[in-house]
């Protein structure tokens, strides 16, 4: 049998723990009477059957049928001074909670006007305190079965993740200019989540976005545009990447004797040769800037709907000069390729 509680307390609560609810498992036998002692900075929530009922402020309480109508109308009996009743007290802590940490456990992705898509980690600090202790108890603890200051706390983090993700969508802001917008971010942020904490009874504070980074692989595919964008071409960037394939090539085929010598002699010959044509075919480009018009004609003449596989391969070299000129972004030329080398191994 329960142990009857004649004087129901949490002395013990520390100043970071949210919730404790005595008795910390099932049901406490609570006889009228008794004693309820809510410490200064503590409100006494009584719980039963999925609700919160009665609450008390700081000070010492003697419980009767007067004090906790709520509780004796769910329960419909009338008692005496000997006879107990089920319920759980949950001391809810009312001080402020300062420097709170939240931050993504999956990076977030948004499309970047700049880089198409981008992967981003963000995490910040944000401070909050219970303002209603009966409706932060009905909804946290009686609607989603949390009361450890763990778990709240991470429905709590959940809920910023989420509105900060909504945000940077609606913001519709580049990668490169968030760090300019910390401040608005934290203002907007604030404002978004207000009201939806509002309805858990608790009021939020602060809230700071302090830091928005990409991840690994989005940092390496900008490292990469601004290569290109130092070689200023990237038809001719492919170019001569290719030919600087082909000369490693023919210097390997080279080390093979006599014989592989005079063939790597040969391919690296042509390669060389290949090479300094094609450098100097785009230096002549660049500098009379015809290349334009060139692939402006050669845009016109791909065919649209190609059939064979020649068509499809000369849509592809469309692509890669439609892409070098910037006419169409690195999102849509990955998917038309995709798409089209696709049909083309199909026909093979």
């Amino acid at each position: 049998m329960a142990r009857i509680l004649d004087i129901v307390q949490a002395p013990d609560q520390r100043p970071d723990e949210l919730v404790v609810r005595v008795p910390p498992k099932g049901w406490g036998d609570i006889r009228l009477g008794s004693q309820l002692i809510v410490g200064e900075s503590q409100n006494a929530v009584f719980f039963r059957d999925g609700k919160a009922l009665d609450t008390f402020g700081p000070g010492r309480h003697t419980l009767t049928t007067a004090n906790i109508p709520l509780l004796i109308n769910v329960l419909g009996l009338a008692f005496n001074g000997e006879s107990p009743f089920k319920a759980s007290v949950y001391f809810v802590n009312m001080v402020d909670m300062l420097d709170q940490k939240w931050g993504t456990t999956q990076p977030i992705a948004v499309r970047d006007k700049d880089l198409g898509m981008v992967r981003l980690r963000a995490h910040g600090s944000y401070s909050f305190r219970v303002m209603d202790a009966q409706r932060f108890v009905g909804q946290i603890v009686g609607q989603r079965g949390l009361y450890q200051t763990r778990e709240i706390a991470n429905w709590l983090r959940g809920q910023i993740v989420t509105g900060f993700t909504d945000l940077l969508g609606e913001t519709g802001a580049g990668l490169f200019d968030l760090p300019s917008l910390m401040d608005e971010l934290s203002v907007a942020l604030k404002a978004k989540l207000s009201e939806s904490f509002e309805r858990v009874g608790v009021e939020l504070l602060q809230m700071f976005v302090q830091s928005i980074s990409a991840t690994e692989e989005t940092v390496k595919a900008i490292d990469e545009r601004a290569s290109m964008g130092a070689i200023g071409n990237m038809q001719a960037y492919l170019q001569f990447k290719a030919a600087r394939a082909m000369g490693d090539a023919a210097q390997s085929s080279g080390e093979g004797g006599a014989t592989g010598d005079m063939l790597g002699a040969g391919v690296g010959l042509g390669a060389g040769m290949g090479l300094g044509a094609g450098m100097g075919a785009m230096i002549a480009q660049a500098m009379a800037g015809a290349n334009q018009p060139q692939q402006s004609q050669a845009a016109s003449s791909a065919p649209s709907n190609p059939t064979t596989k020649a068509e499809i391969q000369a849509l592809l070299d469309n692509l890669d000069m439609r892409l070098a000129n910037g006419e169409i972004s690195e999102s849509t030329y990955e998917r038309l390729v995709a798409k089209w080398e696709k049909r083309l191994a199909e026909m093979d």
